[in-house]
């Protein structure tokens, strides 16, 4: 998984009912764009992640 700051990471719901979970991109640890990546999630909060199979990209602007 490659991202740039900026983009959004989407985390799947793992649970029926559970809604997925989405947060802006914020800062890379690695200039490759690999994790771990810093994100601003909706509520505000922010923190570190290393994202799962239940997660993915959208970029900037799609």
């Amino acid at each position: 998984m490659i991202a740039q700051v900026g983009d959004r990471l989407v985390v799947k719901g793992k649970h029926v009912g559970d809604g997925n979970k989405v947060g802006v991109i914020t800062r890379l640890r690695h200039e490759d764009g690999s994790p771990p990546y810093e994100v601003r999630w909706e509520d505000g909060h922010t923190g570190l992640i290393f994202p799962g199979p239940e997660t993915h990209i959208v970029r900037e602007g799609e």
